[in-house]
């Protein structure tokens, strides 16, 4: 089993820490005091933190470019989060699950006594309850097993001087079932005996670190895959990966999606692959992608557009943000990338955001538009290691003229750093929280540490549930079924008015959110048939997506309304 994180001999856990840019790691060349060794080709070479450079010069991008400004969208405060949100996911009942490392204070308390490290949170109502587990999920990963458990997999080692009723959670499995049909905030528990839910319900598991030590020293790094059954098990055997192996100390938390034949889109560092699980084999590289490093330390987001019927379930993959090194003083990048994964001839093509932005989420909106939103446009992640917050949100339409698709919307006053969160509620809402670039909770700034923990939750209301974009949302929505098959046919009913010309039929899959990756995230625009412009009451008949295009697992769907 794959492991992440782990500090070992200090006074708390902690994530790897990229020491190569300080003169340590195997290189010994002169180093400059901002990391990057003064190179200007992708600071790789001699004494650089990202090792001897191995290819050619990466070419840079343009910079930063204006946006127009949106509004409409707003923030509110909806509640506290109980614990400081690392990762978080949306249960099949509606509630949102968070887990933290094992920290020495949180808001909430178990009943033995210890301060709880996860928590279920009520978006409705801003309550919150109390979950324990067994093992330490720091810097873990996460994804949805097909018969709606949450899997959380890896972690870190123990604190036990904290709690010692938590252990070592490296090879740690953790458990989470929730029913669609039970809406109670029960607090029940985990159980316990960078990832992927597969087409065939099978888990792949991407990367690591052995001990959570500096990732510039190769023994540390666990830069291979593995597969669990579809209940989540794992069969012991990790395989060696090129790309991950190549990308080191870049190769965590890498970017990875499900392509329509079945095969893998891997991304890590500035390079992608298409890569076939069930041969261990490269169908074949990608072009690199120019600009600054886009995975952890530096991590930008990587999404996949939409899919749908209309071009055959094509696969279209964008990429934003990251930055050149660990350290506080990095620049970020400001360039999106788009590539079109199922081309044997894709290039990747270039636009830019407003800002650089590093630690930035990318959360698919249900009308299809990608949210931006989160992280720094200085800095890294890792501890107290960025500034200059990005609050202001970006809506990315990728259904717009190149050079047009971003939005710019008015921003929140809290800071979202270093183990924040976004993800999408099922009111079509987005949930925003987290924020703890600091090694144990502070709730005070100082000087040493400007930025703190940040337990408020907020709501993020998009411009299609704002004015009299709300009012034309549909009610009263009844599916005939709960359970679905692919390329199948099923009805749904709704009420809405009679301004609805058109509507769409959105099937969307949130996975597991963490350190700017939204694993599993998925979504696709269903075929109907049945709709009646101007009439109140409608039913529909839709189709679900052929297999490989949605994995199995919960899955929501959305009937949006328009003029």
């Amino acid at each position: 089993m794959l492991g992440n994180g782990g500090g070992q001999g200090i006074t708390s856990a902690s994530e790897p820490q990229i020491t190569a840019a300080l003169g340590g790691g195997s290189n010994n060349g002169p180093v400059t005091t901002d990391g990057t060794c003064g190179a200007t080709h992708g600071h790789c070479g001699v004494g650089c933190q990202s090792g001897q450079c191995d290819g050619a010069p990466v070419s840079g991008t343009s910079g930063p470019a204006p946006a127009r400004k949106g509004t409409g969208a707003f923030f509110t405060v909806i509640g506290q989060g109980g614990v400081p949100a690392m990762h978080a996911a949306l249960m099949p009942n509606g509630k949102v699950v968070f887990l933290d490392k094992v920290e020495n204070y949180s808001q909430l308390r178990l009943r033995n006594g210890q301060y709880a490290y996860s928590a279920e949170f009520d978006s409705n109502t801003g309550q919150v309850a109390p979950l324990a587990y067994k093992t330490n999920a720091f810097c873990s990963g996460g994804t949805f097993l097909a018969d709606g458990r949450l899997l959380n997999i890896g972690g870190n080692g123990p604190l036990s001087f904290f709690d010692p009723t938590v252990g070592d959670g490296f090879t740690g499995l953790r458990y989470l079932e929730r029913s669609y049909s039970s809406g109670s905030l029960d607090g029940q528990d985990w159980s316990e005996p960078g990832n992927k839910t597969l087409p065939d319900g099978r888990v792949f598991v991407a990367s690591g670190s052995l001990n959570g030590l500096d990732p510039t020293v190769r023994a540390n790094n666990n830069p291979t895959y593995e597969i669990l059954s579809a209940q989540g098990i794992s069969n012991g055997r990790n395989i060696p990966m090129a790309l991950l192996e190549r990308a080191q100390p870049y190769y965590m938390y890498p970017f990875i999606h499900t392509l329509r034949d079945g095969n893998l889109f891997v991304f890590a560092s500035k390079s992608a692959q298409i890569f076939n699980v069930n041969n261990n084999a490269v169908v074949r590289e990608l072009p690199d992608l120019p600009g600054e490093f886009r995975s952890y330390p530096n991590t930008g987001t990587s999404v996949l557009l939409p899919l749908s019927s209309s071009d055959g379930y094509t696969s279209r993959v964008l990429v934003c943000g990251g930055g050149a090194y660990q350290d506080i003083s990095s620049p970020t990048d400001a360039s999106c990338g788009r590539i079109v994964a199922d081309d044997p001839r894709a290039q990747w093509t270039l636009e830019s955001m407003p800002q650089g932005r590093v630690m930035v989420e990318g959360v698919l909106l249900a009308d299809g538009k990608v949210l931006l939103i989160n992280g720094a446009n200085k800095g890294a992640q890792g501890f107290d290691l960025a500034t200059d917050p990005t609050l202001t949100p970006l809506v990315y339409d990728p259904t717009a003229a190149q050079g047009q698709r971003f939005t710019e919307y008015p921003g929140s006053p809290i800071p979202r750093l270093y183990h924040s969160v976004a993800l999408l509620l099922l009111d079509g809402t987005v949930l925003v929280a987290g924020s703890n670039p600091v090694e144990q909770p502070l709730l005070q700034p100082n000087a040493q540490h400007p930025y703190v923990t940040e337990f408020r939750v907020e709501r993020w209301v998009p411009p299609y549930l704002v004015g009299e974009n709300a009012n034309r949302r549909p009610r009263n929505v009844r599916l005939s079924t709960r359970t679905v098959a692919p390329d199948t046919v099923y009805n749904v009913e709704f009420d809405t008015l009679n301004t609805s010309k058109h509507i769409k039929v959105v099937l969307y899959h949130g996975g597991f959110a963490t350190h700017s990756l939204h694993m599993g995230q998925r979504m696709v625009f269903l075929d109907y048939s049945g709709f009646q412009a101007g009439a109140i009451h409608q039913n529909i008949r839709f189709r679900t997506p052929p297999r490989n295009t949605a994995q199995p697992g919960p899955w929501v769907i959305y009937i949006l309304g328009s003029l």
